[in-house]
């Protein structure tokens, strides 16, 4: 991946549409080009901007009847044998659109879930910390030099405990950076399988049970606990990475309720 390619690939990398290939060689790029990351962090806020600035209005009673009178000669339309092909698809079209106006909304083109654009950040966040032989910042398996490190670069002290009795040994930390924001990443080993535990402020501040997801060949959990919102990412299978979470959460005392 080259300055010359990446560009027309970040729009689509920003609503996650590349393949699992594409997405990691882009990511890959963007974490050593300043230049394209501000590129893809410029399309990030557009689409912000455009979801924030949408609006909703309700239907006038007069359109909605307009609207129920052409629904109706839509209906009996369809029913004659004679309109076909495009006629139809025309039929079929106004018909939605007769539905989602009827229900007092102004049609516009949603952007991904905020949601989901985090779990492909999460996701390449991970995979760029293996492609990029950055693992950690700070190379401790001592939780209290590791917490410590983040003092000070990040607003919130993300729970660090190194949980190595129960095969799951702390590695170090790092900073990360997410939704266009720095995070803390905890990392953990089980086996040979690295894990990162992506830590940051939790947008809305309520807890929230964990909840897991398969992402690009990666198994991610996520919940949200003590105002902050936790992100583990790993290849390991998904009961040891639920199981990494269970623990984390009881030595931590920041599971959601």
């Amino acid at each position: 991946m080259n300055c010359k390619d990446a560009p027309a690939l970040i729009p689509a990398y920003v609503d996650g549409e590349l393949d699992a290939a594409e997405a990691d060689a882009l990511a890959a790029h963007l974490q050593g080009c300043p230049e394209c990351m501000r590129q893809a962090e410029a399309e990030r806020g557009w689409r912000r901007a455009v979801k924030a600035g949408a609006t909703r209005h309700a239907a006038p009673d007069r359109l909605r009847a307009r609207l129920a009178v052409s629904l109706g000669e839509a209906d009996a339309a369809m029913l004659a044998p004679r309109f076909t092909g495009w006629r139809n698809l025309a039929m079929a079209a106004s018909l939605a659109l007769a539905v989602v106006t009827s229900s007092g909304l102004t049609a516009y083109v949603l952007q991904p879930a905020e949601q989901d654009r985090l779990v492909q950040d999460v996701v390449s966040g991970h995979v760029r910390s293996l492609m990029a032989g950055h693992l950690t910042d700070v190379l401790s398996s001592d939780q209290h030099t590791v917490k410590p490190w983040f003092h000070g670069r990040l607003d919130l002290a993300p729970p660090v405990d190194d949980l190595a009795a129960d095969g799951y040994p702390l590695v170090g930390g790092r900073l990360d950076y997410l939704d266009q924001h720095p995070v803390a990443a905890l990392v953990y080993r089980h086996r040979e399988h690295p894990i990162n535990l992506f830590v940051m402020a939790a947008p809305n501040g309520k807890d929230r049970a964990t909840a897991s997801l398969a992402e690009r060949g990666y198994n991610v959990v996520h919940w949200t606990a003590g105002g902050m919102s936790f992100w583990a990412v790993s290849d390991v299978a998904l009961g040891e990475l639920s199981e990494f979470v269970r623990l984390y959460q009881s030595r931590s005392a920041v599971s959601a309720s």
